[in-house]
C-alpha cells in the first residue's frame, strides 16, 4: 500500500511540474520533499497510571534509533518508510513564503541502563520490590520497555520564509525559518510490569517547533535541504497496554531535530 501511495504521488509531481517556471519558490510554487533525521531529547518524567498503580520515573534518558544504511533499506518503496524519515509539502501563497504539511517520523527509545528516581506506589509485590530506597533499576526490562520507534510520528504544519542569497542560472541558495504546530501520533511499543505488550497508533498529544534551514535549488527545480528544528512534545495519553484498561503514560519534553533531503519544487500557475 505504501509502494503504491509512493508511485502515486511521483506521477502527480510529475504530472503538475511545469517547464516555464522561472524562479523557484515564486506565488503558486509547490515544494515536495523527503528525507532522514536525527533526533535528541532531553531528560524526561514519565507518568504512569493504571489499576492498582500511580508512579513517576524522574529524569528519564532516552535516545532516537537510526537505521543502520544499506541502499535496499534506505531505498527500496517498500522500505523507506522504516528509517527515522520526514516528508512533506509545501505551498507558496506568496513568494518566497511557504506554508508546508508534512510529517516528522522519530523514534525515541528509552535507556534500558540506567535507574531512577521512583515516586508513587504499586500494588503489585512482585514489581513493587524492585523498587529499592526510592529507585528502580530499568535493566531488569521485566518492569518497563519504552519506545517510541514507528514512531514518535509528529503531524504537523508550518510556515517559514525563505531568503535568496545566491541567483545563479542554475544555482540558487536560499535560506530559510519558521515555526511549526501539530499531533503526535506515536505507535508506541510498551510493556509495563508484565502487562500484554502495547504496540498500536494513537493521539497521545501534542507539539511546537522553530525551524531554520538552508536549501540550494540546482536548475530551478531540484532542491537539496538542511534544516534544524528545535521544539517540545507533550504527550498526556500514551498506551500502555494492550487491552481496554485506562491504562496511560503521560510526559512531555524538548527534542531537537537534524533533517535532510531532497525535494522537487514546481510551479502550478501558467507562466506569462
Amino acid at each position: 500500500m505504501k509502494t503504491k501511495l509512493l508511485s502515486l504521488l511521483f506521477l502527480v509531481v510529475v504530472t503538475l511540474s511545469v517547464k516555464a517556471q522561472s524562479e523557484p519558490f515564486k506565488k503558486g510554487s509547490v515544494m515536495v520533499f523527503w528525507g532522514w533525521n536525527f533526533s535528541t531529547y532531553s531528560n524526561s518524567d514519565i507518568h504512569f497510571k493504571g489499576d492498582g498503580y500511580d508512579f513517576q520515573l524522574s529524569n528519564v534518558v532516552a535516545n532516537d534509533r537510526p537505521t543502520p544504511f544499506t541502499f535496499k533499506k534506505y531505498f527500496k518503496l517498500s522500505n523507506i518508510t522504516i528509517p527515522q524519515v520526514n516528508y512533506r509539502v509545501t505551498y507558496f501563497p506568496k513568494d518566497n513564503f511557504g506554508i508546508t504539511l508534512g510529517m516528522d517520523h522519530m523514534k525515541y527509545v528509552m535507556d534500558q541502563n540506567q535507574t531512577v528516581n521512583f515516586k508513587g506506589y504499586i500494588n503489585n509485590p512482585e514489581y513493587a520490590a524492585m523498587v529499592q530506597n526510592g529507585q528502580v533499576d530499568l535493566r531488569d526490562s521485566n518492569f518497563l520497555t519504552f519506545e517510541h520507534t514507528d514512531g514518535l510520528n509528529y503531524i504537523n504544519i508550518g510556515a517559514q520564509k525563505y531568503h535568496n542569497v545566491i541567483d545563479k542560472k542554475n544555482i540558487d541558495l536560499f535560506l530559510s525559518y519558521g515555526g511549526g504546530l501539530g499531533a503526535l501520533v506515536p505507535k508506541s511499543n510498551v510493556q509495563l510490569m508484565g502487562n500484554e505488550r502495547s504496540d498500536r497508533f494513537h493521539l497521545a498529544g501534542f507539539g511546537l517547533d522553530a525551524r531554520a534551514g538552508v536549501s540550494l535549488v540546482l536548475w530551478r527545480h531540484v532542491v537539496v535541504q538542511v534544516e534544524g528544528k528545535y521544539g517540545y512534545i507533550n504527550m498526556p495519553d500514551v498506551k500502555t497496554t494492550l487491552n481496554n484498561k485506562p491504562d496511560k503514560a503521560s510526559q512531555d519534553f524538548v527534542f531537537g531535530e537534524f533533517n535532510f533531503g531532497i525535494g522537487y519544487t514546481f510551479n502550478t500557475r501558467k507562466q506569462k
